[in-house]
């Protein structure tokens, strides 16, 4: 996430801020609901959510009550390697 909130500040500050901002929130709402994304097919147990134009990959822990996030992938690049 510090990366692509770092590239978009080069050119806009305060839409860095909101991107930023945004995706610290639906990590925050991940806390409370872990399977709220949709699995993701090519990795068994991890899931994503999409935060337009960013997807969060993420692996659910509910067993230790916390998650692994994998990837904060903007949407128009090809899919990452996980």
């Amino acid at each position: 996430m510090e990366s692509a909130v770092r590239f978009i500040a080069k050119e806009n500050p305060d839409a860095a801020l909101r991107v930023g901002n945004a995706l610290i929130d639906r990590v925050a709402i991940l806390e409370n609901f872990p399977l709220l994304g949709s699995p993701y097919p090519k990795r068994p147990g991890v899931r994503k959510l999409v935060s337009r134009p960013y997807i969060i990959f993420y692996r659910p822990r509910i067993e230790g009550n916390y998650l692994d996030i994998l990837r904060y992938w903007h949407g128009a690049r090809s899919e990452p390697e996980l």
